[in-house]
């Protein structure tokens, strides 16, 4: 079983604590959504977590092994992350993008071996597979997406964390992503995302990070975690949860005025 695990994480920025004591495990088999507001220091626990940037404070073990002492094709072997916003700036096909997660295994485009199957399995699994020989650059930005995610997967590493990885597609291909992702956690993998959208983070996730001003405000199952009382206290909202078969079901009805917002956080 695949385990991530970071123990009083801190991350400084500048003159910025962005991460404050941050305590996690991603285990295999589950999705495990990240939310919490703008600012709350989810990028920044992702790109700690995948080892891109180094803990002020703390320690983070894979499988009990601490993940600053493995190499960086080692990390990026075991931890595929998918970045925000991701761009293609040349005109290479689709299929050679794809074909780039194959980087970490000695691997290039032109001289795939087993990773043939991975890349094509990987452009199948986001529907890209009729566009693999068109340039990347044409892509939509809902295409070019669901590339650098098929990129990712085609990595088949053990765990998968993702910078919201449905903010740029249309409603049907953000189903057809989290399927992709579930399965992917049903098959063993470890997937964490960030996700602005609660009401797919609850209809998804197995478990739910709540994040708050650096700080894990709440963890657990999206029906523990996504409460009326922790979104008005953490996204400053005053929202509806009803449960519909046994996911909650979220529906906002206003922001909180500053006043009703501080007296909220004081009680």
């Amino acid at each position: 079983m695949t385990a991530l695990q970071a123990s009083g994480i801190s991350v400084r920025l500048g003159d910025r604590t962005v991460l404050d004591g941050v305590d996690a495990v991603l285990r295999s088999g589950r999705l495990t959504a990240i939310v919490g507001p703008n600012g709350a220091g989810k990028t920044t626990l992702l790109k700690t977590l995948a080892g891109l940037q180094a803990p002020t404070r703390g320690t983070i073990l894979l499988d009990g092994a601490p993940l600053e002492r493995m190499t960086a094709r080692e990390r990026a072997r075991r931890i595929a992350y998918l970045a925000q916003g991701g761009t293609v700036a040349w005109p290479i096909p689709v299929r050679d993008v794809v074909a780039l997660g194959r980087l970490p295994h000695g691997e290039v485009p032109d001289r795939l071996g087993p990773g043939e199957s991975a890349v094509s399995s990987a452009l199948a699994a986001v529907g890209l597979a009729a566009l693999a020989s068109r340039p990347a650059s044409s892509l939509s930005g809902g295409e070019r997406a669901r590339a650098l995610l098929a990129r990712a997967l085609a990595t088949e590493s053990a765990i998968l964390l993702a910078d919201e990885p449905v903010a740029a597609l249309d409603p049907r291909h953000q189903l057809i992503v989290l399927d992709v992702l579930q399965e992917r956690a049903r098959a063993g993998g470890t997937i964490a995302c960030i996700m602005h959208d609660l009401a797919l983070a609850a209809r998804y996730a197995d478990e739910v990070l709540l994040l708050k001003s650096g700080r894990i405000e709440a963890s657990g199952t999206p029906r523990e975690v996504l409460t009326a009382p922790r979104l008005a206290d953490a996204f400053g909202i005053e929202a509806e949860v009803k449960l519909v078969d046994g996911w909650p079901l979220i529906i906002p009805r206003h922001a909180l005025t500053i006043d009703e917002f501080r007296h909220n956080v004081s009680t």
